[in-house]
Parts: C-alpha cells; structure tokens; sequence
C-alpha cells in the first residue's frame, strides 16, 4: 500500500496539481491586494468617495455601528459591501487567467508547423494522369 501511494504521489499529474494549487494562492493574494488596494480606492473615488467594504444591513435590532468591524461586533449584518468586493476580486482573477490561457493558445499555434504539401507523383503517375486528362477531352 505505501509503495502505491508513492507511486500515486510520484506521478507528474500530482506534482503540477500540487504546484498550481500553491501558485493559485499566492496569485489570489496578489489579486486580493489590487482589488482592496488599487482598484476598489479608485472606484470609491469615482463614486463620491465611499468604500464598499463598509455598506451591510443590519439584521440585528441592536446594530447602531457605522463601520462594518463595529457592526459584527453588534450583532447580525449582511455584509453586501464584502460581497461586491469579492466579486470584482473574482471577474479580476477570470479575466488574467482568460488572458493567460489566451496568450499560450497563441503560442501553441505558433509553434504547430504547418501542414506538409503532399509529396509530387511519381512520373509514370504523372504521365498516365496526362494521358487520361487528354483523352477525356
């Protein structure tokens, strides 16, 4: 049994799986900081000036906090600002990877050599196929 999962483990489908998982998260934080840091600043600016992380709905009576920590604190929120947040972090990350997959298609039809001419008849072919052409005529 060991010896099958060494082999399980040893295969490269695991390996690349192993690979991108971790690449994956780091990619995410870095898509997370652009989106909290960079685009979400500017986008507030754009709007008048507020950040969508703050905006929620209380679903608790006792909820009286205007920053979305303070509010937890208080009780039940619905945190639709975190949410929109989220899903502008996710259109970011799918359009990288669409054009990261775009981009190695393109390379991949570059490197495809192009299909070979089929080689010339031999030339008792070639005459024969003349003769037929003629006597068709």
């Amino acid at each position: 049994m060991l010896n099958e999962f060494k082999e399980f483990i040893a295969k490269g489908n695991v390996m690349d799986l192993a690979v991108g998982v971790i690449i994956g998260g780091a990619f995410g934080g870095i898509v997370k900081s652009l989106t909290d840091d960079v685009i979400m600043p500017v986008v507030g600016a754009i709007f008048g000036g507020f950040d969508f992380t703050n905006f929620f709905v209380p679903l608790a009576s006792g909820v009286t906090a205007s920053t979305l920590d303070a509010a937890r604190e208080q009780g039940a929120v619905l945190a639709y600002g975190s949410f929109i947040t989220q899903v502008i972090n996710f259109l970011i990350l799918a359009w990288i990877i669409f054009l990261m997959v775009k981009a190695v298609n393109s390379l991949r039809r570059k490197e495809e050599p192009a299909p070979e001419a089929p080689p010339a008849p031999p030339a008792d072919v070639a005459l024969l196929t003349e003769i037929r052409d003629l006597l068709k005529k």
